[in-house]
């Protein structure tokens, strides 16, 4: 049989959580594997990938838009195919499937969260055939982990324990597209672990719609704990997880801050509301008190954490009063970031029922003060590390200027530095370097390398 891949080139852009970016990875290992080759832009590409999100409407709109302005794109000199290929995956794609092909004329393939082992074969038919091509199937009875993967960083990696999700919060769309909650045998996790530190991986940052419930399906109860005892065994250097879900964080797991040596003192932690009257209609099942004697937990095991949440303003029924609730929370905890969202209505969710007569103009002026607090807040926040020298994971340079470096502290922050004299950025990559931080703004630190 011919290769029909075999020349093409391939691009792939990503919208959304983690999960989505890994599943990338994946598409990319598969797409490689069959000798297309990567490349940055839809115009030099012959197959594009669109890795969808759905959990907000600016989403829908964004791929929409994208899709049909493809066609005005002309497809490059020496391509081996008739047209340029257009795929969707993802979470739209599981949500929308087949009709997707009707919505969008120059759409080729659709796929879902629960095959992409499928995109090859689709491809291939839809250009063999020059015809179009969906599956959806829903979520199998097996985690789904053995699929190629080709990581964006060398020094880095993803590492997913549990896919799906049970918590139906009442304004997300999650569980009906990614399924309900699978986790991974826990000697997988740890031999994959063990591989990405043989192969010189720094970092492992552990991936699942709720990380904290991991095991409960296979061993009966939460075992997240020792997922991270056994990825901190393996010997890896910088250990993180998203997402945490308040409800299922264990005081076993808090204490393993103040422990574990390759834990980052760093939490994401969403609240989406300080208000327990909403909090109760998104259906989180915690209480402002649980949540604020968390973060008491998680301070007195690893005082310097950072904490980062999600927050949701202008829920359906949101008062003055359950936003002021939300603005003393931010307040109170001082999150060093914050993700902030004005409500978006998923079709099929239980929130989208609901009445609200709220203008929007209010809305916006809530969600308007609550981002001037974030961001004093975190201001105050990286105040601390003036004159502190920080372990910083260089990521690579500054958009810029390819005169700085760029990369993460242990609290997940952003960290400039410039480039030593004498040395090339690119020798620095994915090495842990210190840096003695001179400036502090908001979103970022700057400083020298103490040492290379």
């Amino acid at each position: 049989m011919s290769n029909v891949f075999e020349g093409t080139r391939f691009c792939i852009h990503t919208f959304g959580c983690q999960m989505n970016k890994h599943d990338s990875e994946r598409v990319a290992g598969m797409l490689e594997g069959l000798g297309s080759l990567p490349v940055e832009s839809i115009e030099e590409a012959d197959i594009v990938v669109f890795m969808t999100c759905c959990v907000r409407e600016a989403a829908d709109t964004r791929l929409y838009g994208q899709v049909a302005s493809m066609k005005n794109i002309p497809l490059r000199d020496g391509t081996p195919l008739d047209k340029r290929y257009i795929a969707v995956g993802g979470c739209i794609g599981q949500r929308d499937g087949d009709k997707l092909l009707a919505a969008l004329p120059h759409l080729d393939v659709v796929f879902g969260t629960h095959n992409l082992g499928s995109l090859p074969g689709l491809l291939r038919r839809a250009i063999e055939q020059h015809g179009r091509a969906a599956e959806v199937i829903e979520g199998g009875a097996e985690f789904s982990s053995a699929l190629p993967t080709v990581r964006e960083h060398d020094w880095a990696a993803w590492l997913p324990i549990t896919v799906g999700c049970n918590n139906f919060c009442s304004y997300c769309i999650v569980p009906y597209v990614r399924g309900r909650e699978k986790s991974r045998p826990l000697d997988d996790i740890a031999a994959e672990a063990r591989s990405y530190v043989e192969a010189g991986v720094k970092e492992i940052t552990l991936l699942g719609q709720n990380v904290n419930s991991y095991g409960r399906d296979l061993y009966g109860e939460p075992r997240f704990a020792d997922v991270l005892r056994a990825v901190d065994a393996a010997g890896i250097e910088r250990l993180r997880f998203a997402t945490s879900h308040p409800k299922d964080l264990t005081d076993e797991v808090i204490g393993l801050f103040a422990t574990l040596p390759s834990l980052m003192p760093a939490l994401h932690l969403p609240v989406q509301s300080g208000s327990n009257r909403i909090l109760s209609a998104m259906n989180r099942r915690y209480t402002r008190e649980h949540y604020l004697g968390l973060i008491e937990k998680l301070r007195r095991a690893r005082p310097d954490i950072a904490l980062s949440t999600d927050i949701i303003v202008g829920f359906p029924g949101e008062t003055e009063e359950d936003f002021m609730d939300t603005y003393r929370l931010v307040e109170e905890v001082g999150y060093s970031q914050v993700f902030t969202f004005i409500y978006s209505k998923r079709e099929g969710t239980p929130a989208a029922e609901m009445d609200d007569d709220t203008p929007r103009e209010v809305i916006q002026e809530r969600f308007d003060r609550l981002v001037d607090l974030v961001q004093r807040k975190a201001f105050e926040a990286n105040q601390a590390e003036l004159g502190a020298t920080v372990p910083v994971l260089v990521e690579g340079t500054s958009k810029r200027d390819d005169s700085i470096l760029a990369g993460k502290s242990p609290k997940n922050q952003t960290v400039h530095a410039p480039v030593p004299s004498g040395t090339e950025a690119a020798a620095l990559v994915g090495r842990i370097v210190p840096v003695t931080i001179e400036e502090a703004r908001t979103w970022y630190l700057s400083g020298t390398i103490a040492h290379a």
